[in-house]
């Protein structure tokens, strides 16, 4: 089995005027592409490992050989982080349910939890994510460095938790729009998070 590059559930312009045509067509073709590429051509020896999904494959990334380990950290992450933020946008949905209210329970309210989200995303120093969690039965954010998840544990990534939702800070994800204006970027992100998603993902886990 190989990676394959996902498509995505929505034109390249459907989360305008918040995020641009340009920059969601660059990156999932250009960028994301590459790191299925890599990814795929990394696992091309390793049989045992290229069957397995690419969430799974990044939580048994100490069992990779150690020439292995880093390129498919870097680029089976990429894949992974990915797949997930493009699942995790659209326009017009609403948080709400049992979603809303673990964030409030958790974050004492939702202008509580989207400050903390923002704050991590915008301190995250170089490239990067921001994340909301799963930890057992209470969410929390966290962040991460270059394509690391929270999925890959403490030990790796400086994280852990299943993934609800995540914004890429890369500079990719934005620049064109927004130069460097990362705080300008995350406020829109507010307007694209397809909560929806996230409500299932929580849900599948809680």
């Amino acid at each position: 089995m190989s990676y394959t590059l996902p498509s995505l559930p929505y034109a390249y312009d459907a989360l305008e005027p918040h995020f641009d045509k340009q920059t969601m067509e660059i990156h999932h073709t250009k960028h994301h592409q590459t790191y299925v590429n890599n990814a795929n051509a990394a696992l091309e020896s390793l049989p045992e490992f290229a069957n397995l999904p690419v969430e799974e494959l990044i939580t048994k990334l100490e069992q990779l050989p150690a020439d292995k380990k880093t390129v498919l950290r870097n680029n089976a992450g990429g894949h992974a982080n990915h797949s997930l933020f493009w699942k995790g946008l659209k326009k017009g949905t609403t948080l709400q349910g049992d979603l809303k209210a673990a964030i409030e329970r958790d974050f004492g309210s939702v202008d509580n939890f989207k400050a903390e989200f923002e704050k991590a995303a915008a301190s995250r120093f170089g490239s990067g994510w921001a994340w909301l969690v799963l930890k057992g039965d209470k969410l929390a954010v966290v962040s991460t460095a270059n394509q690391d998840s929270p999925l890959m544990g403490e030990a790796i990534s400086g994280a852990s938790g299943f993934p609800i939702l995540g914004l890429d800070v890369w500079e990719h994800a934005y620049y064109l729009k927004f130069q460097n204006r990362r705080p300008d970027y995350i406020k829109e992100f507010w307007n694209v998070v397809n909560w929806d998603e996230a409500a299932a993902r929580f849900a599948a886990k809680k």
